[in-house]
């Protein structure tokens, strides 16, 4: 088996299993809060402000570790451990620190989720990136494989959440365990020391230098405005659509059906985007998946009953795949590869984190006084100015295939060791 070969499969396998453990713990996460646990949608807000609190305490320091150790495992190790700890910590810690105290429970429990299923999974994914530019191979076709993992799990979460939910939770760690005995026999091997060589030289000078660079923040106009916007509406989605049924253990089976379909043909969707991006460039990758976005958001608001907002759901598995193979070209385009996992992480991860941390409790908090529907339609507005910003504010990015013509050249194909992903 080639090299290329061993880390593909390794990394589609290692990607499905902790995507489903995060679908296991958090993709109910709302449910669990507000049906069984009774807290409000500001409390919900405040719960998930405190994950992405920690999340962007931690973002930038994965950026910088994956930067330096190249494709070394020590990031993978350490979300393997913290996901075998999921049902322990869910059921015995979490829970009963909610319950008596919101704040400290919310802190705790952002330390662990933030970690681990927010800033973790967006650190595996640059980890994924780099070895895929490394070796020759598509971050997509790797991260489907991820999408296949959370809907297989998404199958069961909804019917098993009505049994009782700690049982995803222990699910999620023994996931986890499966992460931690693929770790100690996968053996990187080939061609790591010249990454690991090369990733040494970053410094903190380096990484701080982003934030000089006019193009970060013309990238970040999107990644705060845009993306946040969606990011913030699918947290207490799950609510809501279970509120449409007649009872909400009906709605809870219901959405894990919905989400594991959606997920499923997302998947089939990563491995097309990358030829669509291609052709129309990164930049107006971004736009388009930012118009599906708002339509989905805006949409939301008029839907009536639980097919139409099924309907719209399912736009999801369109928009993500052309945003996540967008947001990665466009990033290999246009800034320094040496610091890809630092960029991604502060820019992509600690952004999201950020406007999270702030958008998370005005939201839920809209929910309690306006309703969904409406709140939904003030997302969708806000989302339609900070996307025409966007059109502005982002660099133009040709595209890589035009016509029957081979990809055209860009800055980063000039290094004999880095293939575009």
């Amino acid at each position: 088996m080639t090299d290329k070969q061993n880390h593909f499969r390794f990394l589609c396998s290692f990607v499905f299993i902790y995507f489903f453990a995060q679908a296991m713990s958090v993709s109910l996460l709302t449910l669990w809060l507000r049906g069984t646990l009774h807290l409000s949608g500001a409390e919900a807000g405040v719960v998930f402000s405190a994950n992405f609190i920690a999340a962007m305490c931690s973002q930038p320091i994965y950026g910088f570790i994956s930067d330096k150790v190249g494709t070394r495992k020590h990031i993978l190790w350490a979300v393997g451990a913290l996901c075998s700890l999921c049902g322990l910590f869910f059921v015995y810690v979490y829970a009963p620190l909610l319950k008596a105290n919101l704040l400290l429970g919310a802190a705790v429990g952002g330390a662990y989720l933030g970690v681990t299923f927010i800033a973790g999974s967006y650190a595996i994914e640059s980890y994924v990136d780099r070895i895929g530019r490394r070796h020759g191979f598509e971050y997509s076709r790797v991260r489907l494989c991820g999408s296949l993992g959370f809907a297989s799990a998404a199958m069961l979460t909804g019917h098993l959440y009505n049994i009782d939910p700690g049982i995803n939770f222990f699910i999620a760690s023994g996931a986890g365990l499966v992460l931690i005995a693929m770790l100690a026999l996968w053996r990187t091997g080939g061609g790591n020391d010249d990454v690991i060589s090369a990733a040494g030289q970053v410094k903190l000078s380096d990484a701080l230098g982003l934030l000089r660079d006019p193009k970060f923040w013309r990238f970040m106009v999107f990644i705060l405005g845009v993306t946040n916007l969606y990011l913030v509406f699918d947290q207490q989605f799950p609510s809501y659509f279970a509120s449409l049924f007649p009872t909400p253990q009906q709605g809870a089976a219901m959405f894990g059906y919905l989400n594991s379909a959606q997920i499923f043909i997302e998947a089939g969707g990563l491995f097309l985007s990358p030829l669509l991006v291609r052709r129309i460039g990164a930049k107006r990758g971004l736009m388009l998946a930012g118009a599906i976005m708002l339509l989905r958001i805006g949409g939301s608001s008029f839907a009536v009953g639980p097919v139409s907002i099924s309907m719209l759901k399912m736009l999801h598995s369109v928009e993500l795949p052309i945003l996540v193979v967008s947001v990665f070209r466009y990033i290999a385009h246009h800034f320094d590869n040496r610091l890809a996992s630092t960029l991604y992480m502060v820019g992509v991860s600690f952004g999201h984190s950020l406007g999270l941390a702030i958008l998370s409790p005005l939201v839920g908090k809209s929910y309690d006084l306006l309703g969904f529907p409406s709140t939904y339609l003030v997302l969708a507005g806000l989302g339609a100015v900070f996307l025409a910003l966007s059109a502005w504010a982002l660099e133009a990015t040709p595209p890589e295939i035009t016509g029957r013509a081979a990809p055209s050249p860009t800055p980063l194909a000039k290094d004999a060791n880095v293939s575009i992903t």
